[in-house]
């Protein structure tokens, strides 16, 4: 069911739509962005997208943690006006990708149009996209893999302000005592998300009031951040826990390349 937009009134089509001569191919889609609305995995998701890729998401009908309505149907074009100045026409079929990527969690094969961020925020983006469905990060890991390890608070602001939550998972990225930390839809979507993806989150809150947040494996000598792959595969006998990769390292113990923890 597709919604209905005030778009019939906007100046800029208006005019485009009294040109004398048809305007030429593809310039409709420079100027506008096109929305669908599709399935997500905690509901319905309106989503917007330009000729450079997908630019706005958000959950249909979704409600937050005190029970208010937001951007629901009758105005996700207004919010997406407000944020972005540009017209928005429903499209005849969503991008290529988007729904193998909702199903899979895995969104390589999408484009994502992130003008208007700063360089910073972009970096962060890239930083979560990068976390497989299933596992978490804390927000210092990202910090240091964009290179600003003190920009902790910094990482935080910017994933508040993720334009294409779900899809860039910015719900990956939790505190480091296994609380999910703040999240624009609300912290009880972000669980529920985590919850979806098979993140064991209270196993991870049962380590970290042991002030464990590292878990390492005596028989490959390698270290992980505990939802990391590498480390759900170590059997119970084989498994030492790690307030700090530091500790690990003095014990003997090298970093997962894959989850790359390094050093706190």
């Amino acid at each position: 069911m597709m919604m209905t937009t005030n778009s019939d009134h906007d100046p800029l089509l208006t005019g485009l739509a009294g040109l004398a001569t048809a305007a030429p191919a593809g310039l409709l889609d420079q100027v506008v962005a096109r929305w669908v609305r599709v399935p997500g995995p905690i509901g319905d998701l309106s989503v917007a997208f330009t000729d450079h890729g997908i630019a706005y998401v958000r959950i249909t009908d979704h409600q937050d943690i005190e029970g208010h309505g937001a951007d629901d149907r009758a105005d996700f074009a207004d919010s997406f006006r407000r944020r972005f100045a540009r017209p928005l026409l429903p499209a005849d079929r969503p991008p290529a990708g988007l729904l193998p990527a909702l199903r899979s969690g895995k969104t390589t094969g999408l484009r994502f149009d992130l003008r208007g961020l700063t360089g910073f925020q972009a970096d962060v983006l890239r930083a979560a996209r990068t976390i497989p469905k299933g596992q978490v990060r804390p927000y210092a890991w990202i910090a240091r893999e964009i290179g600003r390890p003190k920009a902790v608070r910094a990482v935080g602001s910017a994933l508040a302000h993720n334009p294409v939550p779900i899809l860039i998972p910015c719900h990956r990225v939790t505190r480091s005592d296994g609380s999910g930390g703040e999240y624009v839809f609300g912290s009880a979507a972000k669980e529920r998300l985590l919850r979806e993806e098979n993140v064991d989150l209270d196993e991870i809150r049962s380590l970290a009031r042991q002030d464990i947040f590292y878990i390492g494996s005596d028989t490959t000598g390698v270290v992980c951040f505990p939802t990391c792959h590498n480390a759900r595969r170590i059997t119970p006998r084989h498994r030492h826990g790690f307030r700090a990769v530091a500790a690990a390292e003095a014990a003997g113990y090298r970093p997962c390349q894959s989850c790359r923890p390094g050093l706190s």
